[in-house]
């Protein structure tokens, strides 16, 4: 089922084969300009920018909840009060948060699918050269392995700095926690960029070299 905000699937397979020249040559006009409409939105800089806006608001709740464990550690009685109170708003940022993700997701495979169609309707090898260059691919790779590299040290530093009665189990499980989600993050992103090289590279191959002109 393709998303409203969507371009609509091509043709099938059938109605592109009667087509004459004139409706050929606007189904073709059409690919171009969907094929680069899907890549945008699904490799561009703004969907890299929704996935940390994502994680974000995801940390933010995880950070109500690490305030939640924090304080149920403390022996005020009245933090138990304040620390359920933390752990309510964290779920309640935290559970729509999940919603958001699960519908992003299902509009990624939704635009994935569309440009897979697309780019099977009418291949044209020259027309389709820039979907094989990788600088797309290559910014969410650089810029998510950092965001990985970074989860990581988040969660080993939180556990190499802790020191026994100085550092409470709630403070280490939130530095754990925020790197889990940063590592995770990272690793999406890495997830993603090395699947559409992939697939470009194996759907859109290079033209093949013109016949060499040799002389009499």
């Amino acid at each position: 089922m393709t998303h409203p905000d969507l371009p609509p699937p091509p043709p099938p397979a059938p109605v592109r084969a009667r087509l004459d020249e004139a409706s050929a040559q606007a189904l073709r006009a059409d690919r171009a300009r969907i094929l680069r409409e899907l890549d945008r939105r699904s490799l561009g800089p703004g969907r890299l920018l929704l996935l940390w806006a994502v994680a974000t608001v995801f940390t933010v709740g995880w950070s109500l909840v690490g305030a939640a464990l924090m304080s149920f550690e403390a022996p005020d009685p009245f933090s138990v009060i304040y620390g359920a109170v933390f752990a309510l708003l964290g779920a309640g940022v935290m559970i729509p948060t999940g919603f958001w993700f699960a519908w992003c997701v299902r509009q990624d495979r939704a635009m994935r699918r569309l440009l897979r169609a697309w780019a099977a309707a009418a291949p044209d090898p020259a027309a389709d050269a820039w979907l094989r260059a990788p600088g797309m691919s290559l910014f969410w790779a650089l810029a998510s392995s950092a965001v990985a590299a970074f989860g990581l040290w988040t969660s080993f530093a939180g556990v190499a700095s802790a020191r026994p009665g100085d550092t409470t189990y709630g403070e280490v499980a939130y530095l754990i926690g925020l790197g889990t989600i940063l590592w995770i993050t990272g690793l999406l992103g890495l997830g993603k960029a090395g699947t559409h090289h992939r697939w470009a590279v194996r759907a859109f191959p290079p033209p093949p070299p013109p016949p060499a002109v040799t002389g009499r």
